[in-house]
């Protein structure tokens, strides 16, 4: 299975936020959309950054408070790994298994910004794809039984 087919299901839309958004704005996006990261970008088509609750944690941690009043850029992570459309989801899962991170932004072929997929998407195609498996071989067995 292909990314695409993961951006065909879930659908294109990506929450952004401009570099310059503070993180105790960027807690609410958060919290209202039910998401785990955004994307940080200044036009909604490029990326700058990305940054989710593990960064913001982190921030906490290390600076206390006043991390809620900064710009997310300052706790942004600015080296953003990405995927194509047309890669297929194994490639996506070692990525991130690897990369230790659960959001990646996905770029078209073009450059833009075409959707973003997370590890809970990944697992609900492999849990799919086993359930189909497991459906066939039984369906096998019943038949080859018979």
């Amino acid at each position: 299975m292909r990314i695409s087919d993961i951006i065909r299901s879930k659908g294109k839309g990506v929450v952004t936020v401009p570099p310059d958004t503070d993180v105790r704005t960027l807690l609410t996006v958060l919290a209202e959309s039910r998401i785990g990261a955004v994307v940080v970008s200044p036009d909604g088509e490029t990326i700058s950054g990305i940054v989710s609750e593990r960064d913001i944690v982190r921030a906490l941690a290390a600076r206390g408070a006043s991390v809620l009043s900064e710009p997310v850029s300052a706790i942004m992570t600015a080296d953003v790994q990405t995927c194509a459309p047309h890669q297929h989801i194994d490639e996506l899962a070692e990525a991130m298994t690897l990369g230790r991170f659960r959001h990646m932004p996905v770029v078209s072929d073009a450059g833009g910004l075409d959707g973003i997929v997370s590890i809970g998407d990944v697992v609900k195609i492999r849990i799919t794809e086993l359930e189909v498996e497991r459906d066939s071989l039984s369906s096998y067995i019943r038949t080859a039984a018979t």
